[in-house]
């Protein structure tokens, strides 16, 4: 069974920080690029991040790059999103995916449709 478990959500101050964590399992990792993705309240579901099966490649939205770092430990399972900088607009529930490939906009192709229930951060100003 798959599971993506997403953790590492909270309150922030504006300005600050927080690591998220996509904990998975169920499939062979590490054949798999993952993404972060978000959703505001209100809004779609849009891409913020992701990373290429064996790490070496990374995509970002334009909202995310500078300030946002993907990276992954397929040793562990696990993908992680260190966010800086954060603002008022980085408010939303984010979430883990697989899919088969990354591109540099941080979208990611062939998503397969399994879902974590989403990690919950606030930013506030």
């Amino acid at each position: 069974e798959v599971q993506l478990v997403e953790s590492g959500g909270g309150l922030v101050q504006a300005g600050g920080s927080l690591r998220l964590s996509c904990a998975a399992s169920g499939f062979t990792f590490d054949d798999y690029a993952i993404g972060w993705f978000r959703q505001a309240p209100g809004k779609e579901r849009v891409a913020a991040s992701c990373i290429s099966g064996r790490g070496g490649a990374t995509g970002y939205a334009d909202a995310v790059k500078g300030r946002f770092a993907i990276s992954r430990d397929n040793a562990k399972n696990t993908v992680y999103l260190q966010m800086n900088s954060l603002n008022a607009e980085d408010t939303a529930v984010y979430f883990c995916a697989a899919g088969r490939y990354c591109v540099p906009s941080g979208l990611l192709l062939g998503k397969r449709d399994y879902w974590g229930q989403g990690t919950q951060v606030s930013v506030s100003a």
